[in-house]
């Protein structure tokens, strides 16, 4: 059975991750297997060309994975990436950036995760433009009981 309290304890997780802090990242939306987490641009994070390093980016969209999956979750349970793939499909150029995660199938001890149809956005002035590929971006989820 699922936490009826999960939004606060999605919420209470994500504020004990200093490294979200540290790069900046806020959740904008929790629902039942659905959160999503934006990242502004910041030249700290950016690589050699001035975009968005990647690993800002699929640090975003693990943890909105991660998230999505702890929202089904048991209230004794914590959930743990087991495998992490993304399609990065253009440079992360935009003021702020948007991860999407999904729970695309929930089984026993995992739930697979990711964009599942929706995407992954670098948004400026209003205008997406698509960074990570939605079929391509996938994760399973290995779901622990606390002991």
């Amino acid at each position: 059975m699922s936490d009826p309290a999960f939004r606060t304890r999605v919420k209470a997780s994500f504020s004990r991750q200093p490294f979200m802090t540290t790069i900046g990242a806020s959740l904008e939306l929790v629902e039942p297997g659905e959160v999503h987490i934006a990242l502004p641009f910041s030249a700290h994070l950016s690589q050699q060309h001035g975009y968005l390093h990647a690993g800002a980016t699929t640090a975003i969209a693990d943890s909105a994975n991660g998230y999505a999956a702890l929202t089904l979750a048991p209230a004794d349970a914590e959930v743990l990436a087991v495998e992490f793939k993304i399609n990065l499909m253009a440079p992360a150029s935009a003021g702020r950036f948007l991860a999407r995660g999904r729970v695309l199938r929930s089984g026993r001890r995992l739930e697979r995760c990711g964009s599942g149809g929706n995407r992954d956005h670098a948004l400026d002035d209003q205008h997406p433009t698509r960074w990570r590929d939605p079929l391509g971006g996938s994760a399973p989820v290995l779901r622990l009981t606390l002991p």
